[in-house]
Parts: structure tokens; sequence; C-alpha cells
């Protein structure tokens, strides 16, 4: 008597097997149609495990762009782990703040209604040019004008929630606006104002290679925009520390 015959077992495949985590993430964000511009955060969009194996595929593709660039890494000890150096430096370091989500940060009521100019600063900042990827190095001044509505946070909150946004690629026009709308819609204050001073190494390490050069600009929200005194005030406190 012939042995039945049995089909094999066949193990169910799920739909989005062997697609790149890269992939998966962007679909979602286009799903929902949000931005994923390179100073957006995508934490939302990043499920638990993902940017481990992010790392994983970005280390497999820079490793592409080494072989393009024609650099041994097999015999060249000094670039053998280039490739997943690189890659942890961008997700866990320089582009940590595309990545995770925003730091917890306290809020206190004023309950002492406190209604006088407060400046934050200078906050080391550290970030990349969107354009070509070189560093960004610079500081940070913030004034901030409450009001008896207003929330106050902790001072070294200025600093972590600056961190986080300039730890993208930026240009640095956008950058000091997305520190503004961020302390804007946590704090409320009356009175808003941000200048930042930086070094380009896109203008230093190459193009026209000028040592000197630096960029300077600010962000003018509420009464310091109204108030010249109030803005000459802040202006004039932040040159003072400059030097």
């Amino acid at each position: 008597m012939n042995a039945p015959h049995t089909l094999p077992s066949l193990r169910a495949v799920p739909d989005d097997e062997g697609v790149p985590v890269s992939v998966k993430i962007r679909e979602r964000i286009k799903a929902q149609r949000e931005r994923f511009h390179a100073n957006d955060n995508i934490a939302e969009f990043i499920e638990p495990g993902e940017l481990e194996q992010l790392l994983d595929e970005v280390a497999g593709k820079m490793r592409g762009v080494l072989d393009s660039l024609v650099i041994d890494t097999e015999s060249d000890h000094n670039t053998q782990d280039t490739a997943r150096r690189v890659a942890k430096m961008y997700l866990n370091e320089v582009f940590k703040g595309r990545y995770v989500h925003e730091p917890a940060v306290t809020e206190f009521p004023n309950v002492e209604h406190l209604n006088e100019l407060m400046i934050i600063g200078p906050i080391t900042v550290r970030s990349a040019c969107s354009h070509h990827f070189c560093p960004i190095m610079g500081r940070v001044w913030i004034g901030v004008m409450p009001n008896e509505h207003s929330n106050l946070i902790g001072l070294s909150k200025y600093a972590r929630l600056t961190e986080w946004i300039m730890s993208r690629p930026q240009i640095q026009e956008e950058a000091v606006t997305q520190v503004a709308d961020l302390l804007q819609d946590k704090m409320s204050p009356d009175g808003l104002a941000i200048v930042m001073e930086a070094d380009h190494f896109c203008m230093q390490w190459r193009g026209v290679r000028d040592l000197d050069s630096k960029m300077i600009n600010s962000v003018m929200r509420g009464v310091f925009l109204k108030d010249a005194n109030l803005r000459r005030e802040f202006l004039s406190l932040v040159n003072n520390k400059k030097g």
C-alpha cells in the first residue's frame, strides 16, 4: 500500500519580509502624510527594535560608499569598522534628534508671577549642515519674558531641548526657528528671543575655506518685536557675554 502523499509544509511569510526597515518607516510616514525632511523628528514612526535594524542597514550602505570611494576596507585596518562607526555616529549621536522622542521636561507654574527678562546662555550647540553634512559648532542665547500664565522650565532643560533640535542635519536659519517654536509652545511667554552664533565647516573645511567667517542670526517673538528697548537690552547683554 502506497504511503499517503503529503504536501510540504509552507511557512507563513510576512508580507514585509525582506523589506528594508528604512522603507517600512518611510511608508508609515507617507501614509500619515507627514514630512521627513533632514531636520524633522520621525521618532513616532519607529517601532521598538527598528532603530537597531536601521543602524545595520545604514552600516551596510556606508560600506557601499567606501567601496565606491575605492577604499580597501578589508586590508586597511583603519577603515575595517568605519562603516559601522559612521552609522552609530549618525543615528546615536549627531543626528540623534531625528530618531528619539522629545526629552521629558517638567514645567512649573509661574506662582510668583515673574515678569522680568531672563537670559539663558551661552548654550554650546553642535549640528551638521544639511547641504554637506559638515559640522556646525556654535552657541545659543535664549531670552524669555514670562507672564503670570507662563510655564517655567528648569535651566538645564533649555540645553536639552536645544540639543534635541540641533542634533539633526540643519541649516542655521531653520534651526533657530525650530527652537523658538518649541519653547514658545512649552512656555507661552510674552516674549521670546534667540540668538545663535556658529562656525560652519562647510565654509572652513571646503569651498572658500574661510576660517574667520561666522553666521549670527536671531528670532524675536512677542514683546521683543514690539519693544525696541527690551530688544536692545537683550542684545546688549548677549554681546557683553560674547566677549
